[in-house]
């Protein structure tokens, strides 16, 4: 688990886990859970039209991500988000379904794509995702305190001259970026997993903006650590281990969040009586203080 040849995949996913816990923070709060659903798999058919032309599948990746991200905005502008999502995404899994119909190499590589691969991530596969991580990384530090308005306070925004379709088209790029760089690793199908459990699960716990979104980073290490050390164990593709390691995190949060309210609901209503000031508040007491003072 920890031998030379897994140098690579410990190195690639920890940057994967970063970039999504910082990434994730902003699916969560802008409600952006479908698109980052959507993405992942319209990256798909880029792999396998890459596979068809015999080129690296990351060119593919990016391809279809940045067509993708415009389909995915401009369809937005149009109606409802939901609405969009599911018309890019039949159109993309359309075209997906088109190449891997006119090609025979696919199958392993497919595989890895859809389900993540624990060995075998190369150099080169390292070298990309550092470079795009630290740019996402470094778009999200400049794009932070509008990101963070726009998302939460929209109309404040807009006083501000911030444009709302301008980020969100920086936003989806970014998103898809991080979608792009993480599928050798964690897959197609439950890429979105990393994207939105560690985030949803750390906002459980805090609304605070920086400690939610440290929090999610931190969640993020955790489950997809966990995942590598499970696959390793089982086999298993990583991407389910990720998905099924972030639903328990946030099943968890969410249970401990009701229990933790219904027990402070208890202790506001439910005060013990103290026999002192039961005397003190009985009407015949009062009237025999106020003649008393009379």
């Amino acid at each position: 688990m920890f031998a030379s040849f897994m140098t690579n995949t410990w190195i690639t996913a920890t940057i994967i886990a970063v970039t999504a816990g910082i990434l994730g923070f902003f699916v969560v709060i802008r409600r952006s859970a479908f698109a980052a659903h959507v993405l992942p798999l319209g990256t798909f058919p880029g792999a396998a039209a890459a596979q068809l032309l015999g080129v690296q599948p990351l060119w593919g990746l990016l391809v279809f991500v940045a067509f993708g991200v415009v389909l995915l905005q401009q369809l937005e502008r149009l109606g409802r988000k939901d609405v969009a999502a599911g018309l890019v995404l039949v159109t993309i899994m359309a075209l997906g379904s088109l190449f891997l119909s006119m090609s025979r190499a696919y199958g392993e590589a497919t595989f890895s794509i859809l389900f993540g691969q624990l060995l075998g991530v190369s150099r080169t596969q390292l070298l990309a995702v550092a470079i795009i991580s630290a740019f996402v990384i470094a778009g999200v530090i400049c794009l932070f305190r509008r990101l963070l308005l726009q998302s939460a306070f929209p109309e404040l925004a807009l006083t501000r001259g911030i444009s709302a379709g301008m980020t969100n088209l920086l936003f989806l790029a970014l998103l898809g970026l991080v979608t792009a760089t993480a599928l050798p690793v964690v897959g197609a199908l439950l890429v979105f997993s990393l994207l939105i459990a560690p985030a949803a699960t750390a906002q459980t716990f805090t609304a605070h903006p920086i400690k939610a979104l440290a929090l999610s980073i931190v969640l993020s290490l955790v489950v997809i650590w966990s995942a590598i050390v499970f696959s390793f164990w089982t086999n298993w593709p990583i991407g389910f281990f990720v998905g099924a390691t972030g639903a328990v995190l946030f099943s968890a949060a969410r249970t401990f969040r009701y229990v933790r309210s219904r027990w402070w609901s208890r202790q506001r209503f439910v005060e013990p009586t103290h026999p002192d000031k039961e005397h003190l508040d009985h009407p015949h007491h009062q009237d025999a203080d106020e003649h008393h003072h009379h």
